[in-house]
Order: structure tokens, then sequence, then C-alpha cells
């Protein structure tokens, strides 16, 4: 057979086997047809796919016209603090939630400063969650394993995210500790490869509880083999962040790094109780939520949320953004910075800290549009809470509304606005969803509403995903 031939054999079979395996709603050859006819290349087309061919895609659509020099005044400015970093681990709400504390703390004492170990209190937060698995499979052990709630286990044993709620319940049963007594590993500050062998052996371990359920063994048998689950949990943990010390000797520091009186030794309780003071944290805020899908001045509970079994469950109330607005910059008058959390890698421009729905133009680039509203975009897990950051700073215009936002990041001082990330107010309104603020900066019906029954939702919607 000469090559013609067979170029012809070849093209038969290939269009009869498109035409054999395209379905109804498939792409058969008639409608990539029309697609491709669509798709017609002029000049500036055929320009801009070059240009796209060997450049990124925000270089290209960055609009220039919104890429002047920065404004970097604030008219409400909190006290400036250390910047930290967390570096490859998804321990913002954390880092966040220690900014609150420590922020506190020096407003409270005037002179004092502390750095907090965020090793300390991660290695208990990845032991309960461990616990939150290995009891999430035993109580969901006789549903199959396609079962949504199960597989909802399995899929994600253990992860490093959580938001301020966790702080709370974390820094009240555990207490704190400083960094200087509990450094940060090479595991804590990279925790992927931790994380995955842990959750390896916990799917093994809780494919043997599932057994011993179906076995019918009995409740107290079941407890006493998954406590020894922990114990090899527990020894993974301490061997790659480290063993959370009992007691320690410690002197805290003044603004300019000289030690303050005699140095004590502390238990992390105790330590706990010098820098936040003896009430309980938590109790003390409320957490704000903009989320546009839901009915708003209610408050949601999500249900199995991270500490179902240790502490409390993750509550909020569901607020207009002008709301939430309003109760951030009473918070900043007074000089309390505040947890919050974002959907940042949006319109965000990373080279100078800066994010702004104006700052790219995508659609112009593509020819097309990008119009989904912020309901549309969480509904469809376009967008949703990533990432947490300090809210510190706002600026506001001659009529008493918000122009631009700054807060504290936790990606290292030479990031962005030597540490800090500046927001339009336009680009808070569509990619804010969090704040936690406390109590007395929030009006009384709001406060009273907060204390509803609360709705509640289930775990795998795209807002309740854990800040990183």
């Amino acid at each position: 057979m000469n090559s013609r031939k067979i170029f012809l054999s070849l093209t038969l079979g290939f269009a009869a086997g498109v035409m054999a395996q395209t379905a109804d709603g498939g792409l058969s050859p008639q409608i990539i047809s029309e697609i491709q006819k669509s798709h017609k290349m002029c000049a500036g087309s055929r320009a801009l796919a070059n240009a796209m061919a060997s450049n990124s895609i925000d270089n290209l659509a960055q609009n220039h016209a919104n890429a002047g020099e920065l404004d970097t005044y604030f008219s409400v400015e909190t006290p400036k603090q250390s910047i930290t970093d967390q570096q490859s681990s998804g321990r913002c709400w954390m880092f966040s939630g220690f900014n609150v504390l420590r922020s506190n703390f020096a407003q409270r004492t005037d002179s004092l400063t502390v750095e907090l170990s965020h090793g300390y209190l991660f290695f208990w937060d990845q032991l309960e969650k461990a616990n939150l698995f290995l009891q999430g499979v035993i109580d969901t052990a006789k549903k199959p394993m396609d079962d949504q709630r199960v597989q909802f286990f399995f899929k994600n044993p253990i992860n490093d995210g959580g938001t301020f709620c966790g702080v709370a319940d974390l820094v009240d049963k555990y207490g704190l500790v400083p960094k200087s007594v509990m450094p940060e590993t090479y595991s804590s500050d990279n925790t992927s490869r931790m994380a995955r062998l842990i959750s390896s052996k916990l799917r093994e371990f809780g494919l043997q509880l599932r057994q011993m359920v179906s076995d019918g063994k009995k409740p107290a048998a079941i407890t006493a083999e998954k406590t020894k689950m922990l114990g090899t949990v527990y020894r993974m943990l301490a061997m790659t962040i480290g063993e959370p010390p009992a007691e320690f000797v410690y002197a805290f520091k003044d603004k300019k790094g000289r030690a303050v009186g005699e140095a004590k030794k502390y238990t992390p309780m105790t330590f706990r109780n010098e820098v936040v003071g003896n009430e309980p944290v938590n109790g003390t805020f409320i957490m704000a939520m903009n989320d546009p899908r839901r009915e708003y001045y209610k408050t949601y509970e999500v249900e199995y949320d991270r500490h179902t079994y240790d502490g409390h469950n993750w509550k909020y109330i569901n607020l207009p953004m002008e709301d939430i607005e309003r109760m951030a910059v009473a918070s900043l008058k007074d000089g309390r910075k505040m947890y919050s959390s974002y959907d940042v890698g949006k319109m965000l421009d990373r080279k100078r800290g800066y994010a702004d729905t104006e700052n790219y133009d995508y659609g112009s680039l593509f020819g097309t549009t990008f119009g989904m509203d912020k309901a549309q975009r969480i509904s469809t897990f376009d967008s949703g809470s990533t990432h947490a950051m300090t809210l510190t700073a706002v600026d506001i215009d001659a009529e008493g509304k918000p122009v631009k936002w700054k807060v504290e990041n936790s990606w290292g001082a030479s990031w962005g606005q030597n540490g800090c990330l500046i927001m339009t107010d336009r680009w808070i309104r569509e990619y804010m969803f969090r704040l936690v603020v406390d109590k007395k900066y929030v009006p009384a019906d709001i406060l009273k509403m907060n204390e509803q029954k609360p709705v509640m939702v289930m775990p795998e919607d795209p807002l309740f995903l854990p800040d990183e």
C-alpha cells in the first residue's frame, strides 16, 4: 500500500473513531468545525497570541493606568509590630491570630513585647485534628466508604488550615509558650511531607477502626485502640515539630529587646495568663462573615468543624459589608488589630503588595468578560476564603467612608509593602470574607443576633475551607 493510501486509511479511520465515540452532548466534528470558525485570528489576535506564548498573563493584562505610585498614608493606623513568616506552611490563621494577641499584649503592657511559638500550638492543633479524624471515622463506621461524610474524613485526614476559633480554643486549652522556648523546625516551616505521612498512617488506622466497629468490638476497646493510635501520631509530631515543654524559664523584654525584671518559671498556662489575661479568649469576640448567598443577620454553625470534639464548633453571624466595615473601623480607631481573611490571590499585584479590582484587565486581553458577582463566585467554587491576615489600618475620606485598608501579612518582612498588603475598599467588598472583632466594638443589636440559635451548615461548602 502506497503512502497516500495509508494516509487516507488513517484519516478515515480516525474520523470513524470520532463519530463512534461521540455521544449526544459530545464534541462532534460538526461542533468542532463551528468552534474553529468562531476563532478567527486577525492580525491583533495573532500578536496577542505571540505575546502570551512567551510572557506572563498578569504582565500583559496589567492595567497601566492603575500601576502608579501607591498612596501609603492611612488616617487610622495601629502601632507597627514585627512581621512574621509562615514559610511553606498553611498556618496563616495562627500567625494572624498571634499577631492580634501580641498586639493586645503590647497595648496592655505599654512597653513589653513577646514572640510566641507557632510550633507549640501547631503541635496540639495537629494532634487534635488527628483525633477529629479517628473519632469521626468511628462515629461514621457503619456508613459505606462512598458515603459523603466518610469521604469527607478520609479525603483530608489532617491539614494546616484553620480559623481564629481554633486559636482561641487551643490557647485556652493548652496555653502559650515563647518562640525562644519552642522554635520552628524544618517540618513546622515545611509541612507537606510530614502531613502526607501522618495522613497515610491515619487512613490506615481509620480502616482498622471501621473493621473493629464492623466486628462488634465494645466501645471501650475501640477507644483504647484509638488512644494507642494517637500515641503513634504524637511520636511522629514530637520527632518533626518537637515535644511541647511542660515548664520553662523566661524573662519578658521591652521594645528594645532588653530583659525586664527577673526570669520566672512558667507553665504554658501561666505564661498564657501573663500574655492574654486570666479570662478565656473564647467568648470575647464574634466572627462576622460576608456571604451574599445566605440571609443576613442570621447566625450559622459549621457541622463537623475542626473543633467538634475538642472545643467549639465554628459559629458566625452573616452580615453585609457595611456592618463589617463599621465594626472594623471602630476597632482600629481604638488601636486594636483584627483577624481577617480574604481570597487573596484575586487581582493581587504581588510585586507592589497591592490588591485592587482594577489591577488587571483579563477581559480585554481575551476578548471576553468575567461577569460573576460575589455570590456566584462562591457558589461555583470560583472564590472563597483562602488566606488570613491581620487588619491593621484604614484610610477614611472626608465623608467618613473607607478608601483603602492595610493588613499585616505572614509572608516575611521583604514581601509587598514591608510585609504588609494595601487593599482598596472596592477590592475588600468583593474578596473579604471573615472578620473577628472584640465584642466591645459590636453594636448591641448585632450582639443579640449573634446569640440566636444557629442554622447548621455543611463543612463541604466552598466558603468553609480553612484559612491557609
